[in-house]
């Protein structure tokens, strides 16, 4: 299968990947047109958006208050969308957390960087579908080259537990690479999550968007599907995990059918069993 390569690189900004194309009644979600920014704190989420508004222009922006961790805010958010969604972005994740579960037993950063955004996604199916053509951008990392995903211990309950194995298994459950981005994602590694990247290989807020944006908006990417992007362009494979990341490529364990199958039962079963997520 041949990759798909577009005209964007490593230091393209968001703001170049979406020059020139009309996105005129367009309606999108980002986690993290008419843009819904989905945010915990609604204040921050309206600063946000007056400074985009500034900077752009742009006045069909909609903040709305989402908490991933919160059964009812994703509920009353899922239940409150009208209408076709064309785009949903989830960007919302955790890093390299101390040890946590939930009250269900769900190892923290496998129930917010995947199974929140997978409860968020199987609610908003409908508007999704009445697109036709809508898109569903998973932003991932190559911190997926850590683990895969143990489907014998998800939750860590039988083994020693490790706060990169467990962002990893959460990341091969998402889907696409932004970069290592200066965020304040990093905020339980005490660096490490940075440090172990050159300086020259950190992106800007401005250019870690750019991926998400080629992919949410690009008619280059028109039908295409289940694929993982970096740096604005489709990844080859790569058969062996790097002691120390980012080997730019996807690990094969993140592509197999076999395992997203296998994932969507095992998320589908938890969510049902434990009627949401607290």
């Amino acid at each position: 299968m041949k990759l798909i390569h577009t005209p964007f690189v490593f230091a393209a900004t968001a703001a170049e990947a979406a020059a020139g194309i009309d996105l005129t009644g367009r309606r999108a979600v980002a986690t993290g047109a008419e843009v819904t920014p989905a945010v915990r704190d609604v204040e921050a989420g309206e600063r946000a958006a007056e400074d985009i508004t500034a900077t752009t222009g742009s006045t069909a922006l909609r903040v709305a208050r989402l908490d991933l961790t919160e059964p009812a805010s994703l509920t009353a958010f899922t239940a409150a969308w009208d209408g076709p969604l064309h785009v949903l972005v989830a960007n919302a994740g955790v890093m390299a957390c101390p040890e946590q579960h939930t009250e269900q037993g769900w190892e923290w950063q496998f129930a917010t960087n995947h199974l929140d955004h997978f409860a968020l996604a199987t609610g908003l199916h409908a508007a999704l579908a009445a697109d036709g053509a809508a898109r569903f951008v998973m932003v991932s990392s190559s911190g997926h080259q850590l683990s895969p995903v143990v489907f014998d211990d998800v939750h860590f309950a039988f083994r020693p537990y490790d706060p990169w194995l467990a962002y990893g298994q959460s990341k091969t459950a998402n889907a696409l690479m932004p970069g290592a981005i200066r965020t304040n994602l990093q905020r339980h590694t005490g660096g490490r999550g940075s440090g172990a990247v050159p300086p020259e290989l950190i992106k800007t807020p401005e250019q870690g968007a750019a991926t998400s944006v080629v992919l949410a908006t690009s008619p280059l990417l028109d039908g295409v599907g289940g694929r993982y992007f970096a740096d604005s362009n489709e990844t080859g494979t790569i058969d062996r995990r790097g002691a120390a990341p980012p080997l730019h490529g996807v690990a094969r364990y993140a592509l197999d059918p076999d395992n997203a199958r296998r994932l969507w039962t095992v998320s589908e079963r938890l969510l049902a069993t434990a009627g949401g997520r607290s």
